[in-house]
């Protein structure tokens, strides 16, 4: 099965960041991939929540997620949205940060809102509250692929193994982790967390990622780190698109799952125990 990774750069303008993606969808539909991921807030990469709440929209009125559904069914591919910053809907004032499965018909088959905020201090002078302006979920999701069971995932979330493996007890043989990450904790910890997901699932990890300096025209400019990847059930790195954008393509290999599983059966080894 052969995949297509975005690496966007996107801006604060969700119209601009639009018509980037759209292109490079049609590109990697173009260059064979049957499943195309996005990055992590597709639409919008903003640290300034009034511009936010300016530009974004509800998930039924979303340009970009109408957008991004009319290119699936145009050329006939599965496409993960890793997430789109969305106003959120009832008493909620918080966005949502929701990832979507789009069929090849163009139609939704899952959504996932991220269980886990990043709320930081990466340094001195890189501190993040998601919790302030987003809302966390509070449901782990695995949606079929056309036949492949895959784990939805956002980010943050990679720093918490326990989703994981329920994500692959539930049967996910694919773990998608699209990101923003920040440069300082991308360079540590980045490749080492996507490995060990990799290796403690006997799953497919793939993470598409922003990358590079975010154009902003309200607020402070982001930086992320890049290096979409892609790593094999046994933990290799098949794909790191280190800091290039545009579209990354990886061949997978469905039977090297359950190779894995049987040479190291280690999710059917779960133990009780009591303490500490």
């Amino acid at each position: 099965m052969r995949v297509g990774l975005l690496q966007l750069c996107a801006s604060d303008d969700p119209t601009a960041n639009l018509v980037q993606t759209r292109a490079w969808v049609a590109e990697a539909a173009a260059g064979g991939a049957n499943l195309v991921l996005t990055p992590e807030v597709t639409n919008c990469v903003s640290l300034d929540r009034h511009h936010q709440n300016a530009v974004l929209h509800p998930e039924d009125s979303d340009p970009t997620l109408e957008g991004l559904r009319q290119e699936a069914a145009a050329h006939r591919v599965w496409l993960l949205i890793g997430s789109l910053a969305l106003k959120s809907s009832g008493p909620e004032a918080r966005f949502a940060n929701r990832s979507f499965l789009i069929g090849p018909e163009g139609q939704i088959v899952a959504r996932y809102d991220k269980l886990h905020m990043f709320d930081v201090q990466v340094t001195e002078t890189e501190t993040y509250r998601e919790s302030e302006g987003f809302a966390p979920g509070d449901r782990a999701v695995v949606a079929d692929a056309g036949g492949l069971p895959v784990g939805m995932t956002i980010c943050y979330d990679v720093r918490f193994p326990v989703l994981y493996r329920q994500l692959a007890q539930a049967g996910a043989q694919v773990l998608a982790v699209p990101a923003a990450f920040s440069p300082v904790t991308g360079a540590a910890h980045w490749e080492p967390l996507l490995r060990a997901r990799a290796i403690e699932c006997g799953a497919y990890v793939l993470a598409p990622a922003q990358g590079g300096s975010h154009a902003a025209t309200h607020g402070r400019s982001r930086q992320t780190y890049g290096h979409s990847m892609v790593v094999d059930p046994w933990g290799r790195v098949v794909l790191d698109a280190g800091d290039r954008l545009g579209v990354h393509y990886a061949e997978l290999d469905v039977d090297a799952v359950a190779r894995a599983r049987h040479q190291l059966p280690s999710l059917t080894h779960d133990r009780i125990f009591s303490g500490p």
